[in-house]
């Protein structure tokens, strides 16, 4: 088992930015891959970023890419994601996920086997 937790959510206005983090627990050797989806209310769960934590390999949505960045501290067990020039349409629940060696498509919320309980991120315009 693994456990996620996230922090790091917040009310920012548009433009602003954040840093949210996931610290694992338990058997996190199996988390070969983390990752960061959201849910907006009325929507899906959608694909946000991915890091390989061996080798840092990093994976973005196309809506994000350019404004957020993944990285982990292996050290910590920590992965975050920096938020920056945000925008209305990025408010949503973030949730961080946990994948083992085997995967799939990382951009794909079926690869992922653990998950966090979420944290809410709300940009004002």
């Amino acid at each position: 088992q693994v456990q996620l937790v996230e922090s790091g959510g917040g009310l920012v206005q548009a433009g602003g930015s954040l840093r949210l983090s996931c610290v694992a627990s338990g058997r996190t050797f199996s988390s070969a891959v983390m990752g960061w989806f959201r849910q907006a209310p009325g929507k899906e769960r959608e694909f946000v970023a991915a890091i390989i934590r061996s080798m840092g390999n990093t994976y973005y949505a196309g809506s994000v890419k350019g404004r957020f960045t993944i990285t982990r501290d292996n050290a910590k067990n920590t992965v975050y994601l920096q938020l920056n020039s945000l925008k209305p349409e990025d408010t949503a629940v973030y949730y961080c996920a946990s994948a083992g060696p085997a995967s799939g498509s990382y951009y794909d919320r079926q690869t992922y086997d653990y998950w966090g309980q979420g944290t809410q991120v709300t940009v004002s315009s």
